[in-house]
């Protein structure tokens, strides 16, 4: 089994192995991609915003690759005050406010999207820190949830997020089984203290980016090929 690990503004400042860089060109464009015993793909592709992400090239590179297994590091707020910043979560289910890519745009095909649990199980296992369960949510972005949107939000669900309910997805219609970790790096608008801002969350991402370099390496040393 192959192992692919997506990360964004997680893994920004994080130590990843030494892996060859390599350009995978699909039908939807190409992506680019770092392989060895392990692919590990940068969602954002260098500088590209959450709402103008190619899904459906990143994931289909993955797939062209051979994975069959992906865990994503997804960026998160929280929309609950129990669910501290500096947490991780790995969610069971996930809905979105946003429209979801898909790769069959010409033929009709109707896939049951779902979090792996035998993945989440293994997440669990190995990391037995992170909250276990959940709801993320994804909106579009770029910009921030307002404090309203916040505060449905929070009757329906535990985490927000910009990608991963899209990565999840594509990974269904593509047969490759998919889990998330998800760390929760602030508040989410109206809840905590801190003015959001894209600089915040970076900030906290390179604070807690040795934590998040020995994730990846457990899941390599533990799941990789």
């Amino acid at each position: 089994m192959s192992l692919g690990i997506i990360g964004g503004t997680s893994l920004l400042f994080t130590r990843l192995p030494s892996l060859r860089e390599q350009v995978v060109r699909t039908p939807f464009g190409g992506a680019d991609v770092l392989t060895g015993d392990v692919t590990i793909l940068l969602r954002h592709q260098g500088s590209t915003p959450p709402h103008r992400i190619n899904f459906c090239a990143n994931m289909a590179a993955l797939a062209i690759l051979g994975v069959d297994r992906v865990i994503s590091f997804g960026s998160s707020g929280s929309l609950k005050t129990e669910i501290k910043p500096g947490s991780i979560m790995v969610p069971d289910d996930y809905m979105s406010l946003s429209d979801i890519p898909s790769i069959h745009d010409h033929t009709i095909s109707h896939i049951m999207p779902v979090i792996s649990p035998e993945l989440n199980r293994e997440l669990g296992r190995l990391f037995p820190q992170a909250r276990l369960g959940g709801t993320y949510v994804q909106t579009r972005g770029p910009r921030i949830e307002t404090i309203a949107e916040v505060n449905t939000l929070a009757k329906i669900a535990d985490i927000v997020g910009m990608t991963v309910a899209s990565e999840a997805t594509l990974a269904c219609e593509l047969g490759i089984e998919f889990a998330a970790v998800c760390t929760i790096d602030n508040y989410a608008n109206g809840l905590g203290k801190d003015v959001l801002s894209y600089e915040h969350i970076v900030e906290t991402a390179r604070f807690f980016s040795e934590r998040t370099g020995e994730m990846v390496t457990t899941l390599i040393e533990n799941m990789g090929g």
